[in-house]
């Protein structure tokens, strides 16, 4: 992880340039920058939740099986980095075929980031 340039929100980790950055809702830690969305079409676990090819600042929990909406899948808790918010989780693995798409893929629930720089 390289490091931040000082912004507000951002202590230490990768500052994402330009506009339209997701962050941290707890403590604005930039976490996703909206180029990086592939669906808007997900459940969280409070609500809407996105479908990112990327995140940074983050730390990955422990591996787990859960029975997803969409099946069995292994996840794996996705935390900010600074204030070790809950943010989503990261798909490690995907039992049904048509739902490999989303291995080594990141949700972010839409109810736990903020939009910076619209």
């Amino acid at each position: 992880m390289g490091e931040g340039d000082g912004e507000a929100g951002l202590t230490g980790g990768v500052a994402i340039p330009g506009p339209r950055i997701y962050s941290c809702c707890n403590c604005r830690c930039h976490v996703a920058d909206h180029d990086e969305i592939i669906s808007k079409c997900f459940q969280g676990r409070n609500g809407r939740a996105y479908l990112f090819t990327n995140v940074v600042n983050v730390t990955l929990g422990v591996k787990e099986d859960r029975n997803l909406m969409t099946g069995l899948h292994t996840v794996a808790d996705i935390c900010c980095f600074q204030c070790q918010e809950v943010l989503g989780w990261k798909y490690e693995k995907a039992y049904e075929e048509s739902q490999k798409y989303k291995e080594g893929k990141y949700i972010l629930e839409k109810a736990k980031v903020m939009k910076e720089n619209w």
